[in-house]
Order: C-alpha cells, then sequence, then structure tokens
C-alpha cells in the first residue's frame, strides 16, 4: 500500500479579476475551488494513473468535510483523523496581473491528535511506501518528518520526502528512498548559485552524500534531473504547452514517478512519467487527467547524462 501524509490541507479557493485594486469592491471573472494539500495531490494524481493509495493527516470543522468527501470522490481512500476544533484552512488565491495568495493557519492540532496519527503508522507494512510532502504545521513539532521515519526505521518501507529547508536536510540520515527539492530549492538547501546542469548534478549528489537514495530536481521549463541510486544521472526535457496553474505540478511528479516506478521497477520509465505528470499538471486548470498525461509523455525526450 502507498500512504500520503498531509498535515495541513486546505480548500483553495481561485479567483480571476480583471484588475486587483486595493480597498475596493473586486468583482471576479472565475470561481474555482480544488482541494489542496501536496499529500492528497499526489494521492489523486496516482489514483489518476490507477494506482491506488491511502491519504493521512488531519481535518476538522465543515472545510474538513468537504476535504475529505473530495478525497473519496476522487477514489483515494481517506482515512484522516478528525479533530475536535477549529475548521481546515481555506486559502484563497487571486489571479490578476500579478498572483496574490492568502493561506490561512489551519486548525491547531494537539499531543493526542499526534499519538492518534502515530498508531495509525502501525498499519504500514514491510514493503509499503509512504509520501511525506510538504510543510509542517506550526502546532506540531518541526522534527515530526524525523520522527515518523525513525518510528518506522525497523520496517523496510520506502519513504519519499517532499519538503523544503532544514525540514528536507534533517531527514537525510534516514536515507528517503527519493527527495525531490526543485532547482532553487537546492540552491537555498547550500546557499548557492546554481547556473547549469552541471550544478545541479553537483549539488544533487552531494545531498545522495547525506543519505538520499534517489534525488530527483525539477528545473520547470528545463526539465529535470535524477541522479539515481547507481550513480546514474538521468535527464529529461518537457513538452510544449502553456502553463495555466503550476499549482500541484510538483506534486504531480512525484505521483508520476512512484506510478512509473511502480511499473517496472526502472528509472527511466519512473522519469518519464514523473516529469509527464508534473507538466500535465502545469498546463490543466486543477491536476492532471489520464489523457493530458499520456500526451505529455509522448513528447518527452529522455536521456542520460
Amino acid at each position: 500500500m502507498i500512504y500520503t501524509v498531509t498535515f495541513n490541507p486546505a480548500l483553495d479557493y481561485v479567483i480571476d479579476v480583471d484588475e486587483l485594486q486595493n480597498g475596493m469592491v473586486n468583482r471576479t471573472k472565475n470561481e474555482k475551488v480544488f482541494c489542496g494539500g501536496k499529500g492528497i495531490n499526489v494521492s489523486i494524481v496516482l489514483k489518476t494513473l490507477g494506482v491506488d493509495s491511502k491519504a493521512l493527516g488531519f481535518v476538522a470543522g465543515f472545510t474538513g468535510k468537504e476535504i475529505e468527501d473530495r478525497v473519496k470522490k476522487a477514489g483515494v481512500i481517506a482515512d484522516f483523523i478528525s479533530l475536535k476544533d477549529g475548521i481546515s484552512r481555506i486559502n484563497v488565491k487571486i489571479r490578476s496581473h500579478a498572483e496574490t495568495e492568502l493561506n490561512a493557519q489551519g486548525p491547531k492540532i494537539l499531543k493526542e491528535d499526534i499519538d492518534s496519527f502515530f498508531h495509525k503508522l502501525d498499519a504500514i507494512m514491510d514493503g509499503d511506501l509512504l509520501i511525506l510532502a510538504g510543510s509542517i504545521p506550526s502546532s506540531l513539532p518541526s522534527n515530526l518528518y524525523e520522527k515518523i521515519m525513525e518510528y518506522l526505521q525497523a520496517k523496510q518501507v520506502k519513504i519519499v520526502v517532499d519538503a523544503t529547508k532544514d525540514l528536507l536536510k534533517n531527514v537525510l540520515k534516514y536515507h528517503p528512498f527519493l527527495i525531490k527539492p526543485n532547482h532553487h530549492e537546492l540552491a537555498e538547501l547550500f546557499d548557492a548559485t546554481i547556473q547549469s546542469k552541471e550544478d545541479v548534478i553537483r549539488y544533487a549528489k552531494m545531498l545522495q552524500k547525506m543519505g538520499a537514495v534517489n534525488v530527483l530536481v525539477s528545473m520547470g521549463a528545463e526539465g529535470a534531473i535524477l541522479v539515481d541510486e547507481f550513480e546514474q544521472v538521468h535527464s529529461i526535457g518537457t513538452p510544449s504547452g502553456n502553463a495555466k496553474y503550476c499549482v500541484g505540478a510538483g506534486d504531480s511528479m512525484v505521483a508520476g514517478f512512484i506510478a512509473g516506478y511502480l511499473m517496472d521497477g526502472t528509472y527511466d520509465t519512473a522519469l518519464r512519467f514523473g516529469a509527464a505528470a508534473g507538466s500535465a499538471t502545469a498546463f490543466s486548470e486543477g491536476l492532471a487527467t489520464k489523457e493530458m498525461i499520456e500526451e505529455c509523455i509522448g513528447q518527452i525526450l529522455l536521456g542520460n547524462i
């Protein structure tokens, strides 16, 4: 079984306005609501590619109920913990000449809720895969990813971590199966300037030396680079298309990578599906459809460095 974790899911309320004017009444052109949260996005795209997963995390109030309903409607197994107080987040994204985001804090998560979450981790068995994606809310311990990986250390579980800064760096000692920084996050990790693919490869290999098994670096329109566990370096481009709404593209890349890897156990297939799924979401309003992913796969060129 594949498990995804989203500690602070949200409803993303996306609105378009011609020209946002501060202090004035603004009329919207379009309005859409999406189910947000990196782990949830991964689960939904996995299901789109025919792979089942179970979504873990915390929800609260009427917004939490809506999130859970939307996850189930997408065909994902929802196994959230319902909090007693508060509501799950509503994040507002205003698209005009520039994009403005208002991200809520989310409900407070108590120690008893964390204990319940760890109890759910007991169901994870040897051979399962766990995906930890996104930031950790302020009401949770900042080292929670480390605690989860330590808790599961005795089991043969492949763990994927899609996080930034110290949250990512501090889990490397537990040898995650895959990490996926983008090139900006990679530069931030080392307080460096990345100017070429050679720079990406050099710093990705440094992350391997620090403990990561596979390092996948997304580079937007420039494609992606994977340094795999066998020290083989793979490079992949992107299909042609116009980016519409890039939220969830990185999560889609993770889902595509895992789905591709499960098909035949090769990193070439994993990278092709990862790049295709990430691009397909970037070209879509919302997460990618299977048809869009298949269309993107046909346009992608894969190579080894």
